[in-house]
């Protein structure tokens, strides 16, 4: 496949000209072509300014399309109004990556007019662009500045993305400053075109970056930015530093804000980055990962020599939800001579002010010792009994023979220098105030938490304990075909039960007579409820619901009551109310949650589970969760609220069937995801006991035109497994080949299939000398963003396990109109017909997606590979590049 990426032209290119460029120093024009000369780039450099010939000793033409060919980036510094013109202009040049930056003085214009102007002026000419309102980028290991500013960045291995010229500037000085090398900073500025997902792409195949820091104001493409995000956290580790709410809006309300906020928390979660909440943090996280500090837990010990330290890091670790670790009897056996008279065995440590060198290491060693402790912080103050250096140095030694992560907090100055220079020298982490570390010590556990999500792929119709019908999608066609957008509750109930969420009968009927045999057929008691009504509860009588009616009187009276009460409301009288009757069955030990299925306006749907009544709201104990969700998912989600935690944490003192709890996310999660036209869903109660699960009341609101005309999971911002891909497959001879897409867990079958292949097929399907795949590439291979690649593998039960026979996947290209594919096939199981069926399987999902075509490069001399290629249609072409490959080209529509 190629390797090249697109964005490669923009990011190293061979030759830049600069429009717009200028001789006054108070101009944009001016500071970025100076830049460009003084910063030592060493590639071809052209100005573009119809009033000189020369400028700044460097050749000028009047405009770009008189600029010798060939050029691989235009900077434009021009009026917002000539953007759409110089775009097309750099297309006719052969010039076909852009960056748009504009003048502080001449901010480009809000009006939707242009910008749909500049947008069709690219699409058109198949330039790509950067910006508006982009500071430009630097790459320092290439000697290049094309920005605004007059920072010079120290090459290194941090790759910068900002959608702020302000922000990126701020983080490239405050980097220069701490002496932190940058492989990339780059401003993107407005994101009309090239996005945090073009570049995400491009980084995380960049061999001089190796970490990424985001700083996100705003997401556009929520499945670009996610898939792209996951696709580069799965190589690389990246941080995201966020401002505002992404979803640009700023009239959002408190409580608005604070939901928007948790779905980006729980984006990243899924993607497998972290997020941090200020510039410090960014980099001190970037050090940590870079310096290999890796907690095999979250469990937290604290010593310090300070009672106001100690105390500080314990506030900051509960704020933050970090644990802290209880020590074993052992260890507290062992400490209890070393420590105060009156420490009673509890975490955090306080050594006292008289701590000696001694003491601290021999406590540090002991804690480090013990199984349930995760990482160490050791708080030093410079008291008169202790030696900074001689902790320092005696800590260095811990770190070198224990398993568990020490972080350090020195505090104070120039007593302490020396002491934490030997802690860098050593690589042991340290900082200055307490809060820090927590921060660190917290970021970097939830990086490699997230890190374990990023492997679980759910997919959806899977996982539950319950049966659905699998009538759902008839049931929301019909209510889609009438427009219907609220339901009723009964319909409401009836919709749940087809995806396996277990729910309590419900029963609908009009007038008095009828309501009493609906209660007698449920059987006494009820609880009845006027269709329609909101402000339901599970708890007692409101205006429109009567709860325990235990005789057919009472139901005759209450449905007197609600008769009059909506006749009053409505301005008639003796109309026949429509109520609903569920069974009140009492269920004294029940827990009580509140589900909902909400819309994020960039994320799409999203699942809250918080504690339900007065008291859940006022605590705001709720999480998010995107789906899809499976069991580990499912059960992360309940752990991260209150209630949740205390059923999973000992305190679950009446046995709450806590899988059932999970079976019940598992199928709204299913549900969210085969309907597009669920607009939202309010599950309140949902109530757990040892008894199971089971929804008491639900409200469905549906929008008709939403799920119209979207492909499968369109609607998701991230894409589940494909399960509706796997596929048993009968081969000559009657043996049973298994095909599905590939897993995370695939790993050790593709490593092993390409280590089992002959030198032949490896070259044919490499290129090169490949004998085993590194572990980077296993991961590029094994997880993937079902969203804009595919892989499915073919595989044969032997020995009680699995053995990978074939192997075939597309990626998108960079235009996103066409994917290009690779094909491997295990050398016993060539000539049988496999590799023809799968890429008659990989075209058929090209086809789906609407690709217009498949592409691929073969080795000129793989012959078997080029036949069946032309009897699969392809045609055959010479390679632009390489008399040794031919390129093959599928059309999959007009």
């Amino acid at each position: 496949m190629t390797t090249t990426h697109y964005l490669t032209a923009l990011f190293d290119p061979r030759a830049i000209a600069v429009i717009g460029a200028s001789e006054n120093p108070g101009s944009t024009g001016y500071v970025i072509f100076n830049n460009l000369l003084t910063h030592g780039y060493q590639g071809r450099l052209v100005a573009v300014n119809p009033h000189h010939q020369t400028l700044l000793g460097q050749p000028c033409v009047p405009d770009i399309e008189s600029v010798p060919p060939p050029i691989d980036l235009a900077i434009i510094t021009s009026p917002p109004r000539t953007i759409p013109q110089l775009i097309a202009q750099c297309a006719r040049a052969g010039i076909h990556h852009v960056i748009v930056v504009s003048h502080p003085a001449g901010v480009v214009s809000n009006s939707a007019a242009l910008e749909q102007r500049i947008r069709e002026a690219a699409l058109s000419s198949g330039v790509r662009f950067m910006g508006p309102k982009s500071l430009g980028f630097v790459r320092p290991h290439a000697s290049l500045n094309a920005t605004f500013t007059d920072i010079s960045a120290i090459a290194g291995d941090l790759a910068l993305v900002a959608q702020s010229g302000a922000m990126c500037a701020a983080v490239l000085d405050w980097a220069t400053m701490n002496r932190l090398g940058l492989s990339l900073a780059v401003s993107i500025g407005e994101v009309m075109d090239v996005d945090f997902g073009d570049v995400l792409d491009y980084l995380a195949n960049d061999e001089y970056t190796r970490y990424i820091l985001l700083h996100v104001e705003r997401i556009r493409h929520a499945r670009r930015f996610i898939s792209a995000l996951r696709s580069a956290a799965r190589i690389k580790p990246v941080i995201v530093l966020k401002s505002g709410n992404h979803t640009g809006d700023d009239a959002l309300d408190n409580d608005a804000a604070q939901l928007a906020d948790q779905v980006f928390d729980a984006a990243v979660r899924r993607a497998g980055a972290v997020r941090v909440s200020n510039v410090s943090q960014l980099f001190h996280a970037a050090r940590a990962l870079a310096g290999h500090l890796h907690p095999r837990g979250s469990r937290l010990a604290i010593i310090s020599n300070g009672t106001g330290p100690a105390r500080m890091a314990s506030d900051g670790a509960r704020r933050l939800g970090v644990p802290l670790a209880s020590f074993g009897g052992d260890t507290v056996a062992a400490l209890t001579p070393l420590l105060p008279a009156d420490w009673k065995g509890h975490n955090p440590i306080d050594l006292s002010g008289d701590a000696t060198t001694e003491r601290y290491l021999g406590v540090t060693r002991l804690v480090a010792r013990d199984p349930g402790v995760d990482a160490v912080l050791i708080i030093l103050s410079p008291m008169s009994l202790v030696s900074p250096l001689a902790v320092a140095e005696g800590l260095v030694q811990i770190a070198r023979e224990s398993a568990v992560v020490l972080c350090c907090c020195f505090m104070g100055g120039k007593l302490v220098d020396g002491a934490r220079q030997a802690l860098e020298d050593a690589g042991v982490p340290v900082f200055r105030t307490p809060d820090t570390v927590i921060e660190l010590f917290h970021s970097i556990s939830a990086y490699y938490d997230n890190q374990k999500l990023l492997l679980e792929v759910p997919s959806p119709g899977g996982g539950t304990g319950r049966a659905a019908s699998g009538n759902g999608r008839a049931l929301v066609d019909a209510l889609v075909t009438e427009r219907c957008t609220r339901l009723p509750r009964m319909q409401a109930h009836a919709l749940l039960h087809s995806f396996g969420v277990p729910v309590r009968p419900c029963l609908s009927a009009r007038g008095i007579t009828e309501a009493m045999f609906v209660a007698e057929q449920l059987g006494l008691p009820v609880d009845m409820a006027l269709e329609g009504a909101a402000g339901c509860s599970d708890t007692s009588d409101t205006p429109a619901m009567r709860r325990k009616l235990s005789s057919l009187e009472s139901v005759r009276s209450a449905v007197h009551e609600l008769a009059a009460r909506q006749g009053d409301a409505a301005g008639q009288v003796g109309v026949a109310p429509h109520v609903t009757f569920s069974p009140n069955r009492e269920r004294p030990q029940a827990r009580h949650f509140v589900l909902r299925v909400l819309r994020d306006p960039v994320f799409g749907p999203v699942l809250q589970l918080g504690s339900a009544g007065l008291q859940g709201e006022a605590l705001r104990d709720h999480a998010v969760a995107l789906p899809p969700l499976n069991r580990v998912l499912a059960r992360n989600l309940i752990e991260a609220t209150r209630q949740g935690q205390m059923l999973t944490s000992g305190l679950n003192q009446y046995g709450a069937d806590l899988t059932a709890l999970e079976d019940a996310l598992l199928a709204v999660s299913n549900m969210v995801c085969e309907l597009p036209a669920l607009e939202s869903l309010e599950i309140h109660p949902l109530i757990v006991d040892a008894a199971g699960c089971v929804a008491l009341e639900a409200r469905v609101l549906i929008d008709p035109v939403r799920g119209e005309g979207q492909g499968r999971y369109n609607h998701l911002a991230i894409h589940p497994y494909p399960a509706h891909l796997c596929q048993e497959w009968r081969m000559v001879g009657g043996g049973r080949v298994q095909v599905r897409p590939v897993r995370p867990e695939d790993a050790a079958l593709e490593q092993a299939f390409v280590s089992a292949m002959s030198d032949e097929s490896r070259r044919f399907r490499f290129m090169d000398g490949t004998r085993e795949l590194p572990p980077s590439q296993i991961v590029r291979l094994t997880q993937i963003d079902y969203d804009r690649e595919m892989a499915l593998i073919a595989v044969v039960r032997e020995g009680g396990g699995e053995r990978q026979i074939g192997s075939v996947r597309y990626v998108q290209t960079p235009d996103g109109e066409s994917v290009e594919f690779a094909l491997a096939v295990a050398d016993a199981w060539q000539k049988c017909g496999l590799g023809r069926r799968l890429m008659e399987a990989i075209i058929d999902c090209a086809r789906d997606r609407l690709y217009r075509s498949v592409v691929g490069e073969v080795l000129a001399n793989n012959e078997k590979m080029l036949k069946l290629m032309a009897r699969l249609g392809f045609a055959i072409l010479p390679h632009p590049e390489s008399n040794d490959l031919k390129r093959v080209v599928k059309p999959l529509r007009d």
